[in-house]
């Protein structure tokens, strides 16, 4: 199913049931005649996430379907990636399957940019069908790469999986030396879903609380049913 597909039907939804009818019974017996049990298990997860350990969190993610086809991305999101990414070293945190960076492969070749990816949980066949980026396992906010190491910085549909936005807005900014590039889903938080986001970001200002200190060059804009951030980073003060 295409990104653009899932959007719509997040539109219907989270914008057009009134809250009290979405949190309902009736609500959720409609969400497990698709989904069973992992309804029930997806809300407590995100009842104790807070409490959690690394095997809970990696035992959820492994048992959801994979809905997207390949990537969390829209066209238009992907599309205004590559236009953003100028030549040099490229990393995309939470790299998935690799479809991301495929594509921006495709697109802008490996003649001026070299590319990375990391992701909590490496899938065995990404490193093949990526053959031309670096693909490992790593975890947000303790990335394994020096400061300044890349020249654009892509993290797509991870921040609102996460507990410390801010550690891991931290760690994106100390590893950029240029481009840092954010899309997070604009979604209204609801009892129960059928994805175990920790974090939702229903208007800009909820998703920039997080990006504090925002810098001058940001910009922070609506795209289908995400928020496309950007920013310029400048580390030159860093001893």
């Amino acid at each position: 199913m295409k990104r653009e597909t899932t959007n719509i039907i997040r539109f219907f939804l989270e914008e057009t049931i009134p809250p009290g009818f979405r949190d309902s019974s009736f609500m959720r017996w409609l969400f497990r005649l698709y989904w069973g049990e992992l309804v029930d298990d997806i809300e407590s997860f995100r009842s104790n996430a807070h409490r959690g350990t690394a095997t809970e969190y990696s035992d959820i993610y492994s048992r959801l379907p994979r809905i997207q086809e390949g990537t969390d991305n829209s066209q238009a999101c992907i599309d205004r990636i590559i236009q953003e990414t100028g030549p040099g070293s490229v990393l995309d945190v939470g790299c998935g399957l690799g479809v991301l960076l495929q594509r921006m492969i495709d697109a802008k070749g490996t003649a001026q940019n070299t590319y990375a990816g990391v992701d909590f949980q490496v899938d065995s066949s990404t490193s093949d069908s990526v053959p031309l980026a670096e693909i490992q396992e790593a975890m947000i906010e303790s990335l394994p790469f020096d400061d300044n190491s890349f020249d654009t910085v892509i993290c797509t549909h991870v921040l609102e999986h996460i507990l410390d936005i801010r550690a891991a807005v931290s760690e994106l900014r100390r590893v950029c030396r240029g481009t840092l590039l954010i899309v997070t889903p604009k979604e209204r938080e609801y009892r129960f879903t059928f994805n175990p986001h920790l974090n939702f970001f229903p208007y800009p200002h909820s998703f920039l609380k997080f990006m504090v200190p925002v810098p001058d060059s940001a910009i922070c804009e609506t795209i289908g049913r995400d928020f496309f951030y950007t920013e310029t980073v400048d580390n030159s003060g860093q001893g």
